[in-house]
């Protein structure tokens, strides 16, 4: 082994490969922030889907604190989705349709905001049947196209 062979093995290379390293982590973290909010969202359409399927089981105060999160969460995991090599379970169309991917996006926003608003003031689950029913429609709607299958 040369000089220069020895100095690519043994310096050269394992910098390369650290700042690859460095760059696909950075990416990932996007990916897994959006995740982890997507994640929470899910955790706070159980307790309620769990008091919809169950209305003895309504605990007002519980679901008005649910939607709230929903509402006031329902901005922030978009920004992660500037970065199309970071594509995590997200579809291609993410990028490709943009326009269709942030109306998707809005639509979301409007029922969660919606079904704040309608909790705020429930005393039943007939309360919150039809702005729930809508956010789960917005979920699904999205993850039909912009979500890749489990």
């Amino acid at each position: 082994m040369n000089i220069k062979s020895a100095l690519f093995a043994s310096i050269i290379l394992p910098i390369g490969l650290l700042i690859t390293a460095c760059s696909s982590t950075s990416d990932n973290t996007g990916v897994k922030e959006r995740q982890d909010m997507m994640a929470n969202w899910g955790d706070a359409m159980k307790v309620m889907g769990g008091m919809m399927k169950n209305p003895d089981t309504f605990d007002a105060a519980k679901f008005q604190e649910e939607a709230a999160f929903l509402a006031t969460d329902a901005v922030k995991p978009w920004t992660h989705f500037a970065d199309e090599n970071s594509k995590g379970g997200a579809t291609d169309a993410v990028w490709t349709d943009a326009a269709g991917f942030k109306a998707e996006a809005d639509k979301f926003q409007q029922a969660t905001a919606e079904l704040n608003t309608a909790a705020q003031n429930a005393t039943s689950t007939a309360d919150v049947q039809a702005a729930f029913e809508n956010v789960s429609a917005s979920c699904k709607s999205c993850h039909t196209t912009y979500k890749q299958p489990n």
